[in-house]
C-alpha cells in the first residue's frame, strides 16, 4: 500500500462514534489524524463526560444475528475491519439477541485508543469553522451552531434541517393486500401511487382513541420549547378533536373502497419510499409515540396487523444536511476537500454512524492515493443505506437506519419472512466479500471469514420481529 506524506494530514471534527472510528481507521491506513473534539471545553446538552464515543441515549448496538439488517451491517463491518465494534463486543453486557455495552467501559476504551494511536493528535476546542485541508465533519446531530453556519455556507441554508420529524416506515412484504388496495383520490382501483388502508366508523374510533391515549416519548429541555413547532405530531392534530384526523391526513374522500363499493370511513395512505415499492411511509403520521406504542396502535389500522417496521416514527432534535443533494456517493461536498459522516448525514443509529465513518476513512484514504472510490454492492446493508442516502432520487429525505426495506429486491416466488431475510444475508455477504476480495488497496485489516454465516435455524414459534 503506497504511504502518505506526513504532512498530509486530515482534519475529524467530532469524537463521537462516528469521528472516532474515522481517526482510527485512517490512522489503521497510515494517515496522521488531528481530532477536534469541543468536550470538556464545550459540551453539549446531551453529553456527561469528556470521553470519546459517549453513547447519550441507549447503550444498545441493536441485534446480533445476521437475518436481521443490524445483524448483517455488523458482519459487513466485521469483514471490513471495523475497530469500534471490537472495542464494543469486549465491554459487552448480556443483552439476549443485541450487542448492549457497558457504556462507560466502553467510551474509556475508546478514548484509550485514540489517545495510545501516535498517529492521533487529539485537539480539545470547540470547531468553529471548517478548516483547510482534508476534512470529515462527524460532529453529530447537535452540532455547534457556529460549525452548522459554516456547514450551511458550504452546502446552502435551504439543505439543512433542524428538526427529524418523520414518519413511520412498513416492509411492503407485510402489508395485508386483502385489505388494502391501490388508488390515488379520484382514481381508478389499482392505479395510483398510494396504497390505501380503509377504516369502517368503529375501527376509526377505536383507534382515535388508542392514538390519543398512548404513551408518548418525553423531550429533552433544550428540545420543548420549539420541537412541534416544525410539525404537528399525528396524536396532537387527534387531540385537537374526534374527526380532526378523518377531515386531514385520513380523509377518505374520492377513495372506494372494492370489498364494499364504497367510501370509506377513514382512510390512511401509504406512499412508497422507494422506486422499487419495497417500503412505504405512512402518510401524515409524524409522531412522537414511543416505539413501543408505535408497534401496538398503528398495528390497529386494517391491513397493518403484521407489519414489519422498518423505521418508526421519530421526532426530535436532530441537525443533518439533505444528503442525496449536496453530497456525492462518497459523503463529500462536490468540488471541496470536506466529507460528512455519521447522523449529520442523516444515517440514522449507531452502528450506521460508525459505518459511514468507516467509509469516509477508506474514500479519503483513496483520493489521496489516486485509487478508485468504494462502491458496496446495493445488496449489502451498508451498499443500500449509502444509496438511499446519496441517491437524487431520494425526495424528500429522511434520516434512515439499515433495513431490509430499502436493499435490492429479491428476485423469485414468496418465502416466509425469517426466509426472505435469510436470503438477503446470503446475497449481501456472497457480494461483498467478492468486491472487498478486489480492494484490499483500501482495506488493510480485511477479514473474509467474518462473512461466513452461522448456519440457519428456522423459528417454529410465531412472533414479531
Amino acid at each position: 500500500m503506497a504511504e502518505v506524506s506526513s504532512d498530509e494530514r486530515v482534519c475529524v471534527i467530532g469524537a463521537g462514534l462516528a469521528g472516532s472510528e474515522c481517526a482510527l481507521q485512517l490512522a489503521l491506513r497510515g494517515i496522521p489524524v488531528t481530532l477536534v473534539e469541543q468536550r470538556p471545553v464545550h459540551s453539549s446538552p446531551a453529553h456527561h463526560t469528556d470521553r470519546f464515543a459517549e453513547l447519550v441515549c441507549s447503550n444498545s448496538l441493536k441485534a446480533t444475528r445476521a437475518e436481521s439488517a443490524a445483524g448483517l451491517l455488523k458482519v459487513e463491518l466485521d469483514a471490513m475491519g471495523c475497530r469500534l465494534l471490537d472495542i464494543a463486543r469486549r465491554c459487552a453486557g448480556p443483552a439476549g439477541g443485541a450487542l448492549a455495552v457497558d457504556r462507560d467501559a466502553f467510551s474509556q476504551a475508546v478514548t484509550d485508543a485514540i489517545e495510545n494511536e501516535p498517529l492521533i493528535d487529539v485537539v480539545r476546542r470547540e470547531a468553529t469553522s471548517i478548516p483547510e485541508g482534508r476534512v470529515v465533519i462527524a460532529a453529530g446531530p447537535l452540532c455547534s451552531n457556529d460549525l452548522f453556519s459554516s456547514i450551511a455556507d458550504l452546502v446552502g441554508g435551504e439543505h439543512l434541517s433542524f428538526f427529524d420529524a418523520a414518519a413511520p416506515i412498513v416492509e411492503a412484504d407485510s402489508l395485508d393486500r386483502t385489505v388494502i388496495f391501490e388508488q390515488s383520490r379520484y382514481g381508478e382501483e389499482g392505479e395510483g401511487d398510494y396504497l390505501n388502508c380503509p377504516m369502517t366508523k368503529e375501527e376509526y374510533e377505536a383507534f382515535w382513541e388508542a392514538l390519543v391515549g398512548a404513551d408518548r416519548v418525553i423531550s429533552k429541555d433544550f428540545e420543548r420549547s420549539d420541537l412541534f413547532q416544525a410539525c404537528q405530531p399525528a396524536e396532537e392534530i387527534a387531540r385537537k378533536g374526534r374527526d380532526a384526523l378523518r377531515f386531514g391526513a385520513l380523509k377518505p374522500v374520492g377513495l372506494v373502497d372494492p370489498r364494499t363499493g364504497r367510501r370509506p370511513w377513514a382512510a390512511v395512505q401509504l406512499r412508497a419510499e422507494n422506486a422499487e415499492r419495497t417500503a412505504y411511509t405512512l402518510v401524515g403520521f409524524q409522531t412522537n409515540l414511543t416505539w413501543g406504542e408505535q408497534a401496538r396502535v398503528f398495528r390497529m389500522i386494517p391491513g397493518l396487523g403484521e407489519a414489519t417496521f422498518a423505521r418508526y416514527g421519530v421526532m426530535h432534535r436532530n441537525s443533518f444536511v439533505d444528503a442525496p443533494r449536496v453530497l456525492d456517493p462518497t459523503f463529500a461536498v462536490p468540488g471541496t476537500t470536506v466529507r460528512l459522516a455519521g447522523q449529520i448525514t442523516g444515517t440514522e443509529g449507531y452502528v450506521e454512524a460508525i459505518a459511514s465513518c468507516l467509509l469516509d476513512a477508506a474514500h479519503t484514504a483513496a483520493d489521496m492515493r489516486g485509487l478508485a472510490p468504494v462502491q458496496l454492492p446495493r445488496t449489502t446493508s451498508l451498499g443500500s443505506l449509502v444509496a438511499y442516502a446519496t441517491d437524487p432520487a431520494t425526495s424528500p429525505y429522511q434520516p434512515m437506519h439499515v433495513n431490509f426495506g430499502i436493499i435490492a429486491p429479491l428476485g423469485g416466488g414468496r418465502m416466509g419472512k425469517r426466509e426472505r431475510y435469510r436470503a438477503y444475508a446470503e446475497r449481501g455477504v456472497q457480494d461483498l466479500g467478492e468486491y472487498l476480495g478486489t480492494r484490499t488497496d483500501l482495506f488493510p485489516h480485511l477479514d473474509l471469514s467474518a462473512l461466513e454465516l452461522p448456519p440457519f435455524e428456522p423459528r417454529s414459534q410465531k412472533g414479531r420481529s
